[in-house]
């Protein structure tokens, strides 16, 4: 019998062991709308430097990012991507399986979001590539690099990138699980109705990080320099309001 989507992200997990602050969990990748507005979601059960939390990003057309976050920015997404935010809004935030392949997101009154999540033949075969790697292979960076120059073109999601530099100068390193394609069926921030799922005109990326051109869904673990305040932004730079 194949894994459902809500079964691969409720099954429990240890965090990787590799060097580094450390998380495991599940993610909306990124879903860009044809509007210009982009999501995301992160839940992650496990992590490293602070307690589990969900988080849910947003960029307008204009290419504002706020990230809302149910943990304080420092323990949180914008602990790494605080630089490139216009905002951080701490907030109830929530996903909810509604069915082994629905998914319900929510952050606060701003943000109610809801996915299908479903496999294809491409994500089917990235995913079975990715578990024949060896343990130690998913945590070298030369192969996730390599994994990643050969998934964007068979996933159709433009450039992906698993290593390299986020926003605030940490390196990071991705190793998807288990991969599905992904698809918006309704979502509403601000009031505002983002419409159809479609490529956004040009990439966007936040530091080396590449926002996917179609919505993918995985479960996976990720890993992240540690912080130092002598070279790292701070997760809360004074350019980002802080909600």
């Amino acid at each position: 019998m194949k894994t459902t989507p809500q079964e691969a992200a409720e099954e429990p997990r240890a965090l990787p062991q590799v060097a580094g602050e450390r998380f495991t969990g599940y993610a909306v990748i990124g879903a860009p709308f044809a509007s210009g507005h982009c999501l995301a979601l992160r839940r992650f059960t496990a992590g490293s430097v602070g307690p589990a939390f969900t988080a849910v990003w947003h960029r307008d057309p204009q290419g504002h990012w706020t990230v809302y976050s149910d943990a304080a920015p420092e323990h949180g997404c914008a602990r790494y991507l605080g630089a490139a935010l216009t905002r951080t809004v701490r907030t109830d935030v929530a996903a909810e399986w509604t069915g082994p392949s629905r998914l319900h997101i929510t952050a606060g009154d701003d943000v109610v979001w809801d996915v299908r999540v479903s496999s294809s033949p491409a994500t089917t075969l990235a995913t079975l590539a990715g578990r024949l790697l060896p343990g130690g292979a998913r945590h070298n960076p030369a192969v996730l690099a390599a994994v990643a120059r050969v998934a964007g073109p068979v996933l159709g999601a433009g450039r992906i990138r698993l290593t390299g530099d986020v926003p605030n100068g940490q390196w990071f390193r991705a190793a998807p699980r288990r991969l599905w394609s992904a698809r918006t069926l309704a979502a509403v921030v601000g009031g505002v109705d983002l419409g159809a799922d479609g490529p956004l005109p040009e990439q966007e990326r936040l530091g080396d990080f590449r926002i996917p051109q179609r919505a993918l869904f995985a479960t996976v673990d990720a890993w992240f320099e540690p912080f130092d305040p002598l070279r790292h932004a701070p997760a809360s730079p004074g350019g980002a309001l802080t909600c």
